[in-house]
């Protein structure tokens, strides 16, 4: 017979590793460093790679396993590995794929610490860069050469909800023969699956909306296995591995995350409509807001909008300041996807290593603030946000 064939959510929650003798409910936690034999013959096997048994928690663990397996269901992707964080596995998608006098096309808006990645160390290894502008579609093919071997963008992008077309960039990257490589850390796979799309790798910061409440750090990569074959290699000999305990609060928290992407999603749809016209701001943007400039493309490409929305304050910098002050409610903190609702200021934080020329390509002005929503009656956030936009007037 078979198999019974569940939805993505239900395999987040019922995916587990085997039961042991005690016959737990939950996944007990295998906190231990390495992994016993019975015999010479077999241990022998294993470093062959002619079984699949544990050898080193660097290598393999099944508390690792059990969160792998959850994603890779999730995202509908064959394949997949855990890191440590989520930079570590943008670096080891990166390092284990491109050799020198490759070349990286990358979407310009991108999390501030992957830009440092791709402009300061990609260089010192012999990897060059181009950046294309994601509202200029048509500069994509024009930047691409023949020694191009990966493209990589994140969308939504952080921190200005830049969205792009995640199926035309796979037919470009499949003309092309281009790795297609997919931050999806802000849409999550419960809103969006860029495998589904054509891309051949996504990778996740699995800290933010995965763990969901701020604990754990922690990375991922899903996609081809012929291309997770070369990021385990690299992986498990330079040793950014996730932690088993980490993993397993990770795994844990996948059995919540479409429940939770939902309530986020419609309080940061319902906050951002709310002040859409507030005499104290230029803008607001969210994905699924009608005037977000790729709203028509986050529309056939995202189930929902996901629980981030930003917006500029007329007052600039100094407003700023004031407004993030003034806060009584949300967090300031150096995080984003939590239960708990987060304002931030990208210009002086995430993305204050870039240069202004650079934050202004981008969209990140100097009154730019990104608000992560949390669990809380979203009434309690806007009147947070509201009390705070009174008090930072000029």
């Amino acid at each position: 017979m078979d198999e019974q064939q569940y939805k993505p959510e239900t395999d987040a929650v019922r995916i587990q590793i085997e039961r042991t003798w005690q016959m737990e409910h939950s996944s007990p936690l295998f906190l231990t460093s390495s992994f016993c034999f019975d015999n010479v013959e077999e241990m022998r096997a294993t470093f062959a790679d002619e079984t699949d048994f544990n050898i080193y928690s660097r290598f393999s663990n099944p508390n690792v396993d059990e969160f792998v397996r959850r994603v890779c269901a999730l995202e509908q992707a064959e394949a997949g590995y855990a890191t440590a964080s989520g930079m570590s596995a943008i670096f080891a998608s990166f390092m284990a794929l491109m050799k020198a006098g490759d070349h990286l096309l990358s979407a310009r808006s991108i999390f501030g610490s992957t830009h440092t990645v791709i402009t300061k160390f990609l260089p010192k290894w012999g990897i060059s860069y181009d950046y294309f502008d994601v509202n200029d579609p048509n500069s994509v093919e024009a930047l691409i050469k023949p020694n191009t071997r990966m493209i990589f963008v994140e969308t939504p992008a952080n921190p200005g909800l830049d969205i792009v077309d995640i199926e035309w960039l796979a037919k470009i990257a499949n003309k092309h023969n281009i790795i297609l490589n997919v931050d999806n850390c802000f849409a999550t796979p419960v809103l969006q699956k860029p495998i589904l799309l054509g891309a051949h790798l996504v990778t996740h910061s699995a800290t933010k909306w995965m763990d969901g409440q701020g604990r754990v750090l922690g990375g991922i990569v899903v996609g081809k296995p012929e291309l997770i074959k070369e990021i385990y290699a690299f992986c498990r000999s330079t040793g950014p591995s996730m932690s088993p305990f980490n993993a397993w609060v990770l795994s844990k928290s996948l059995e919540t995350l479409h429940v939770r992407m939902e309530r986020h999603s419609a309080s940061a749809f319902t906050l951002a409509k709310a002040l859409e016209e507030h005499h104290q701001l230029n803008w607001v943007k969210y994905p699924l807001l009608e005037t977000h400039p790729q709203y028509a493309i986050a529309k056939k490409q995202m189930s929902g909008g996901g629980g981030i929305f930003c917006f500029e304050l007329k007052g600039g910098l100094e407003q700023g300041k004031r407004f993030l002050d003034a806060l009584r409610m949300l967090t300031l903190t150096a995080n984003l996807g939590d239960s708990r609702s987060i304002a931030s200021h990208p210009a002086s934080t995430t993305h204050a290593k870039l240069t202004e020329d650079e934050r202004l390509k981008v969209g990140i002005t100097p009154g730019f603030i990104r608000i992560s929503v949390g669990l809380e009656n979203v009434q309690d956030i806007l009147q947070d946000i509201e009390q705070a936009l009174e008090a930072s007037k000029a």
